[in-house]
């Protein structure tokens, strides 16, 4: 196998996805293997520039996937600082903050957390939007 470098890939279907990868030699057929492949894509708004970064393949939990040299369009060696910082923050982000679902148990639903926002049942929230509205009307002039 060979060393391992961040590349961009054209796939022949128009697909573009950056990744952590090696070329394996080791078969009849030279193949080419993916760590964390992932798309990032561009995104222009008055605001300014952002990328959008997502997963490759989203539902699978796998993180190497194995692709023959058919399958590539073209392939660049990329030593770009900033996307290699962005691959990189993204793949330690998703590993910490990833939510396996049992699909079967749990109906495909993930529990809120604290991190997703939940801070109270809507039965606290009510009880406290009441007394927030009782103390602010007062009493009423007649």
């Amino acid at each position: 196998m060979s060393e391992e470098f961040y590349s961009v890939i054209k796939l022949i279907s128009g697909e573009e996805i950056f990744a952590l990868v090696s070329i394996d030699e080791n078969y009849d057929e030279p193949v080419i293997i993916l760590q964390n492949p992932i798309v990032m894509s561009i995104i222009n708004s008055p605001k300014g520039s952002y990328i959008k970064v997502k997963r490759w393949i989203e539902l699978s939990s796998e993180d190497i996937f194995i692709m023959k040299f058919d399958r590539i369009l073209t392939m660049s060696e990329s030593k770009d600082a900033k996307l290699i910082a962005i691959y990189d923050n993204y793949i330690d982000s998703e590993e910490e903050s990833e939510n396996i679902v049992d699909m079967h148990t749990s109906n495909g639903k993930v529990k809120v957390t604290d991190q997703m926002g939940y801070i109270s049942s809507v039965e606290d929230a009510r009880k406290k939007f009441e007394q927030l509205f009782k103390i602010n009307q007062g009493p009423k002039e007649t």
